[in-house]
């Protein structure tokens, strides 16, 4: 066996340069017990919480892989519900930042979530078009509710009634009876998709919002209480306003007789208000009070609208009915007396627009005590805004309190650069430069600057060069953070620059057909003594196509040249002349670099492919099929064959030139990356996508195999082809409405083998037992057993006991989907191992909903098998009187439970009005001397 090249792995070191990402939504959290805050924003994978006030990142709860999608903070507070692009769901705690636990059940991106006001079961909308409800405190899953034809953009509990309502893309508005798990009633009045909505009012109205300027307001009115129908008119059932008096009393009860399917609630429709904006509803959501509705298109304007609550609804119908009567005594004694209802722009009124500094893609709001309204707005280039709008005061006014930037670009980061010494990262923008710290990521200047397309640290690394889309160089001062000189270099854009290996001087190329060639000087200066640094123009080669790309050789002799007729020309130097033309690309070679030996050359294009040519004769010696989208940026590893390439399928591949070998795939962008910059000592690489984060890769010490690498890469295929597998039918299971909450993943795989396993094992190790028995009788002594390695790690336990642990370790939110894929071969060991633990009392919830999902996805096979009779029949006595045992403990423990609270809250009532009697007594003798020390001054 030859040897082995031998590569050390590239691993991720941070993400900087993100505030917030516009893919999910802001959410105010509690951190501390302080509401209003802190705001928790998502940040690629991860999510990122931002104290409002200091500006600064307070806690960052880690993901794994996949970009956040959905964000939803628990009533408590305690808790953050974070969904993902691949649909999983994850319970961050806020006390310890951990992910405590995890739910997979959706096939696409979660797009929405929310909590019931208990914080006791979360429900989540996907774009697979299902709707999931999670049990938080099992850590499992309840069940699946199918019925949307297209992606559900909104979930909302109802607190009064078990009852959810949903909507989708699909135009329709649903509503689910939780406790029958089906839709009794869909709303069918909307021409174009259901943005958002929101329940106001006491849960008596809701408001939906279309892609259109309406918001349509719908009036709830439950049913169930419209008892009698010969109920006079005047009694009308709870849920009925002012403005939908005529849909109440005898009429709904005849509606409810003609059409059966109107039952539990009847939705009728109010009008509309008009929105401002003329696009479709982005957001639309109201405070935690139900006090503010607010609402956003994708334009910059927050629409902020209040709702009146019923005393204040009456206070203003009786006001409008005095106007009336005094109208009506003017007009005409006689006249009959006119009915009097509010408007419903009187019901729900405009409160203010606030005009953010961007696209908003986010907010969220929440209402102090005190009447003051706290708006948090995500915008869509990279920023955190926060406002206050005081309610109280006549024309309320909203105010900035603070915005969060320094941590980013406002625009896409277009080039990056590493400093000599490796410590300096420059990346440019539209808008900005900004000189990052590599060991501390933070920001060290900013500068203003135009659309920037690449860029140079000058030798020294006291200045930067920025080429512009406009066709200007910028030369920036560092210790000062001012621009020092603009020149016109190009009438295009300057696509690419470089520095000459000599450090005299640097090569720009640009979209004018122009190569051109600059060396630094020092130029004394009008305002100071000292001299300066400039930059001369010195050559220029004019070429046929626009430049997009340019390169030294590192012995300063040849040019290499990349154009837009999709060839590499290498050109002399020093007298300019054509030396070589590299042609085989099929599309524009965006970017090529020259090895540090100068012999290779490696060429990255918008055809995908990457070719490695010798600078020698410019012959090809391979075509490598680098990206599933094009080639963006390519870069040599300083000393070595070894590059790296950015493209715009999100990916970071490195290379072998002389094995032509791809050696390994860093992945953690989720959009385009635009560029990229290897430090001077290779172990550093810096990355800029389209998501608006800057990540740093870091050269580790571990060595990586390439035969481990692709054995890693074959798994993580298998375990993504498991996943889009057709999920196994559920026997009994009706293909309707509902459905089982979890999916077949490659954990819920897992999980069965370890049971399947444990089963084998009980079931050796009685075999071996029974044999041991016979042995010891024949011989008539006993005979040392020999312990099984696995039950002697567990402590010596038994084989039964052992199967126990393997069901007590399984995920709870994965148990089902797990004894779904278990074999019935397995079920009659199992069951009889069930009736052993219920029997002593062990784990008793557990196992019995394992049993009962068990007796229900293999019914017929258990039902036909005449051994599992006795067995059955056990488990029916255990099962019945150990979980009445265990209700009878819950029972007691929460009556006990009641008892102490009642006791604490009584003594610390006394306390309270104990204290509140010393404080008066106080009082009192401070007035008494102070009315003696008067006295005495008199």
């Amino acid at each position: 066996m030859g040897l082995t090249r031998q590569y050390l792995r590239y691993g991720p070191a941070a993400l900087f340069g993100l505030v917030a990402s516009a893919r999910g939504n802001a959410a105010f959290v509690a951190l501390r017990g302080e509401r209003g805050r802190c705001v928790a924003v998502p940040a690629c994978e991860h999510v990122f919480v931002w104290d409002t006030r200091k500006g600064e990142k307070v806690l960052i709860l880690k993901g794994v892989k996949q970009e956040v999608s959905c964000l939803c903070p628990s009533p408590d507070g305690l808790h953050l519900a974070v969904g993902y692009e691949d649909g999983s769901i994850r319970v961050f705690s806020l006390l310890s930042g951990e992910a405590n636990i995890t739910f997979n059940g959706h096939k696409a991106a979660v797009t929405t979530l929310q909590y019931d006001h208990l914080g006791g079961r979360l429900v989540s909308g996907s774009k697979d078009t299902d709707v999931i409800v999670w049990d938080v405190i099992n850590e499992s899953g309840l069940y699946r509710l199918k019925g949307h034809k297209d992606a559900v953009t909104q979930v909302l509990f109802l607190k009064e009634k078990n009852l959810l309502v949903t909507s989708g893309k699909d135009t329709l508005v649903k509503w689910w009876d939780l406790d029958t798990q089906h839709c009794f009633k869909t709303l069918v009045g909307h021409r174009t998709e259901v943005w958002g909505m929101a329940l106001v009012s006491e849960e008596q109205r809701l408001i939906t919002g279309s892609a259109d300027s309406e918001l349509r307001v719908w009036d709830i009115t439950y049913i169930q209480e419209v008892k009698d129908p010969d109920e006079p008119e005047s009694k009308k059932s709870k849920g009925s306003s002012p403005g939908a008096e005529e849909n109440t009393g005898k009429d709904e009860t005849l509606e409810l007789d003609e059409s059966p399917e109107e039952r539990l609630i009847k939705c009728s429709k109010v009008g509309s208000i008009m929105r401002e904006g003329r696009d479709r509803i982005v957001t639309l959501a109201t405070d935690r009070t139900g006090k503010i509705l607010a609402c956003h298109g994708t334009d910059a304007v927050l629409e902020v609208f209040s709702i009146l609550s019923g005393e204040e609804l009456q206070k203003k119908l009786e006001k409008k009915m005095k106007k009336a009567k005094k109208k009506a005594k003017q007009n005409s004694e006689e006249e009959p007396e006119t009915s009097v209802e509010l408007s419903l722009q009187e019901e729900i009124q405009r409160v203010t627009n606030i005009k953010a500094s961007s696209k908003i893609k986010s907010f969220d709001l929440i209402l102090s005590p005190k009447g003051e309204l706290k708006i948090v707005l995500l915008l869509q280039n990279n920023i955190i805004e926060s406002y206050n709008l005081n309610l109280s005061e006549q024309v309320p006014q909203a105010v900035r309190t603070s915005k969060i930037t320094i941590g980013g670009h406002r625009s896409d980061v277009r080039t990056l650069a590493f400093s000599s010494d490796n410590i300096a990262i420059l990346s440019a923008a539209a808008e900005s430069v900004k000189i990052w710290n590599r060991s501390t990521l933070q920001c060290i200047r900013t500068m203003d600057c135009e659309y920037a397309l690449c860029s140079l640290f000058v030798p020294g690394d006291r200045q930067v060069i920025v080429g512009s889309k406009t066709g200007k160089l910028q030369l920036y001062d560092l210790a000062s953070g001012s621009l020092m000189e603009t020149l016109n270099a190009h009438d295009g854009a300057v696509w690419s620059i470089a520095l000459s290996p000599d450090q005299r001087g640097f090569v720009t190329g640009g979209a004018d057909k122009c190569v051109k060639f600059w060396e630094f000087e020092l130029v004394k200066d009008e305002s100071s003594v000292q001299k300066r640094l400039s930059m001369k123009h010195v050559r220029v080669l004019q070429l046929d196509e626009d430049v997009l790309c340019v390169r030294y050789s590192p012995n300063q002799k040849l040019l290499a040249v990349s154009l837009l007729d999709c060839t590499v020309k290498i050109f002399y130097i020093d007298t300019l002349k054509f030396f070589l033309s590299l042609y085989g690309h099929k599309l524009p070679v965006l970017c090529m670099d020259i090895s540090s030996d100068g012999t290779l050359i490696a060429t990255g294009s918008a055809d995908r492919n990457v070719k490695i040519w010798g600078l020698d004769f410019g012959d090809c010696h391979r075509s490598l099929f680098a990206h599933d989208d094009s080639v963006m940026y390519l870069q040599f590893v300083a000393k070595s064959h070894l590059f790296f390439t950015a493209g715009k399928d999100s990916k970071i591949k490195q290379w072998d030139a002389d094995k032509f070998e791809h050696i390994q795939t860093l992945e953690g962008h989720h959009q385009e990356v635009w560029c990229l910059a290897l430090s001077p000592n290779g172990d550093y690489v810096v990355s800029a996508s389209h998501d608006k984060s800057l990540r740093l890769w870091e050269r580790t010490r571990e060595p990586l195999v390439l035969e481990e690498e692709r054995e890693m890469q074959r798994e993580a295929e298998y375990e993504e082809s498991v996943a889009k597998e057709e999920q196994p039918v559920v026997a009994g299971e009706m293909q309707g409405e509902t459905g089982l909450a979890g999916k077949k993943t490659i954990e819920t795989i897992k999980a069965a083998e370890r049971i399947m396993e444990a089963i084998e094992l009980y079931r050796e190790e009685t075999a071996k037992l029974t044999e041991h028995k016979a042995i010891c009788k024949a011989v008539g002594k006993e005979v040392p057993f020999p312990v099984n390695p696995i039950l002697r790690a567990y402590g010596n336990i038994t084989p039964s006991a052992y199967v126990l642990e393997v069901f007590k370790k399984v995920k709870s939110s994965e148990l089902e989907e797990s004894l779904l894929v278990l074999p019935f071969s397995y079920v009659p060991d199992v069951l009889r191992l069930f009736n052993e633990y219920i029997q002593l009392g062990l784990e008793v919830e557990l196992l019995c909903r394992a049993l009962l999902f068990l007796l229900k996805i293999h019914f017929g096979q258990i039902t036909s098998n005449h051994m599992l009779v006795t067995v059955i029949e056990n488990l029916k006595k255990t099962t019945i009187s150990r979980v009445s045992e265990a209700r009878d403990v819950l029972g007691f423990n929460m009556a006990g439970l009641q008892y102490l609270k009642r006791e604490i809250e009584a003594k610390d009532e006394v306390m309270f009005f104990a204290d509140a009697t010393d404080r008066f007594e106080e009082k009192k003798r401070k007035r008494k001397k102070k009315e003696k020390m008067v006295l005495a001054v008199l």
